[in-house]
Formats: C-alpha cells, sequence, structure tokens
C-alpha cells in the first residue's frame, strides 16, 4: 500500500472467521490496519465431501482472529453479521467507524457457497452433495456473493465520496468464474457479478485502475493521489 502510512486505514474483511479472510484480516493488520472481521457461523451437515476441520472453522466465531490482532498490538473487532440482510452493509460501516474509525480497504470475501448444477442431483468427486439450481440455491448464493458484496461497494462509495476520499481499496475474491464453473455454477455466475461490480468500481472511483492480472482469484479496485508506477 502506498500513498498514505499504514496506520491511519480502516479495513472490513468480511467471512474473516476462517481460511482465507482470516489469512487477509491479519496481513492487513500486520501492515498497521485497523480491521473489522465480519463473520456467520455456518452449521454445515455432515458430509464425506467436507473434512471435520474445514466444518469446525465454518462454524466458528470470529474473535479468535480478532483476539491474535490484539494481542499482536493491532486493531480489531470481531462482528458477526448475515449479509444477507439489505440492512447489514450500513451497519458494518457504522460499526467500523465507531470502534475503528473511516473505512478505506474493503475485502469482499465471505461466500454464502453451495453447490448446484444444470445436471440432475449427484455426488460430486469429492463425495458432496450437488443440487439441481433452484430458486433456493440462486437465493442462498447470490444474496451474499453478488448482492451482498455490491451494497457492499456501494456503502464505501457513499462514505468515502461523502467525506472526500482519495485514498482507497476495494478487493474481491471471485475465483477466475467468469470462465464458468459446473458443479458450482450460481457460486460461478454470482462471483462474476462481483467481479463486474468490482471492476465498475474501479472505473467510476478511480483515478487510475489496477486490476489484478486476469486469471487470478482475486478482482481489485484502487485509487490514490499519486501517479501510477
Amino acid at each position: 500500500m502506498t500513498g498514505e502510512p499504514a496506520a491511519s486505514h480502516t479495513a472490513i474483511v468480511t467471512g474473516a472467521n476462517h481460511g482465507i479472510g482470516a489469512a487477509a484480516a491479519a496481513a492487513l493488520a500486520a501492515r498497521g490496519c485497523a480491521v473489522l472481521c465480519t463473520f456467520l457461523r455456518v452449521d454445515d451437515p455432515e458430509s464425506p465431501g467436507l473434512p471435520p476441520a474445514y466444518r469446525d472453522s465454518r462454524a466458528r466465531g470470529g474473535a479468535d482472529v480478532a483476539g491474535r490482532i490484539r494481542a499482536g498490538g493491532g486493531r480489531a473487532v470481531a462482528l458477526e453479521a448475515n449479509l444477507s440482510d439489505p440492512a447489514t452493509a450500513a451497519a458494518l460501516f457504522d460499526a467500523a467507524e465507531e470502534h475503528l474509525g473511516p473505512v478505506d480497504i474493503l475485502v469482499n470475501n465471505a461466500s454464502g457457497w453451495v453447490t448446484d448444477t444444470f445436471q440432475p442431483a449427484h455426488l460430486d468427486g469429492f463425495g458432496r452433495q450437488v443440487q439441481r439450481v433452484s430458486p433456493g440455491t440462486w437465493l442462498q448464493q447470490f444474496s451474499v456473493d453478488a448482492m451482498a458484496a455490491g451494497l457492499m461497494i456501494a456503502e464505501f462509495a457513499r462514505r468515502h465520496i461523502g467525506r472526500g476520499g482519495t485514498w482507497g481499496r476495494i478487493i474481491g475474491l471471485t475465483s477466475a468464474a467468469d470462465a464458468g464453473f459446473p458443479g458450482e455454477v450460481s457460486y460461478g455466475a454470482a462471483k462474476a457479478a462481483q467481479t463486474s461490480y468490482t471492476m465498475s468500481a474501479a472505473i467510476e472511483l478511480s483515478t487510475r485502475r489496477s486490476p489484478t492480472p486476469g486469471g487470478s482469484p482475486t478482482r481489485s479496485a484502487s485509487w490514490s493521489p499519486t501517479p501510477p508506477r
């Protein structure tokens, strides 16, 4: 991150109770960012295709992640939030501003992940149940990966513009899904929508655009008062 001292930054990382989200929160904190770690505990049914350690991590809260950041001298708050509720985006930014400061880094990492298909329902090669595409699978996936990501970006932009911000980063974990995602078709479609939201933000909000090169599972929008290097 360039353009400002890292200690002045505040980040929201969604899905920060495990995996990539937890690692992103820790990495940002190590660079001096204050971090709001959002999470939603998920109780997955037992399945031979879901390792117990993965199931346990998805059922865990975010307090441990935030606690490790604070123990290392950083600033972090963990907050459980249902991103499928349209009111959640504003509430998360309110909480971040109250406890940590104005948000200038957003990491859209959370997913409503579901395996679905246009074929008949079946078990995939990992032993996971793959459902037919339905209104339920579509809603579970799109409400988090597309709708919530778009509303988080919109809330970020509204507040950033309102305070005259000149530096920002929006990062989306999108799995290079615009190439198609057989067996997880709603996941792929929702992540492609999130890619479009993120890249549109890059065009609309940036003085420069710096997407991660093609083929990467990450898309980012960034801007700062310093010229491109």
